[in-house]
């Protein structure tokens, strides 16, 4: 399986209910890389890098995300891996 980049951007009642420390939580668990950020206009961003069924299992974990998240809309971009990243964090 070939290592992939995606971006990812969340909408919905996605920030103040632990969006980005459970996306983070989840990504190490898969072994994945990137960043997850708050945006200013209510939605989070994420990108993400690894093997792609790992991604794949982010992608699906982001459709739901943490119980008081209420996920409405999860717009996927794919990106050129760049294996740029060696932790996956929250950022500011």
């Amino acid at each position: 399986m070939s290592d992939i980049r995606v971006r990812l951007i969340i909408q919905g009642r996605v920030q103040g209910v632990f969006f980005r420390d459970s996306t983070r939580r989840e990504a190490l668990r898969l072994g994945v890389f990137g960043w997850v950020k708050n945006r200013f206009d209510g939605s989070v961003e994420v990108l993400a890098e690894g093997p792609e069924d790992k991604i794949d299992q982010l992608i699906e974990w982001c459709h739901q995300g943490p119980s008081y998240a209420r996920v409405s809309r999860v717009n996927e971009t794919q990106e050129e891996w760049s294996g740029e990243f060696d932790s996956f964090d929250i950022v500011f």
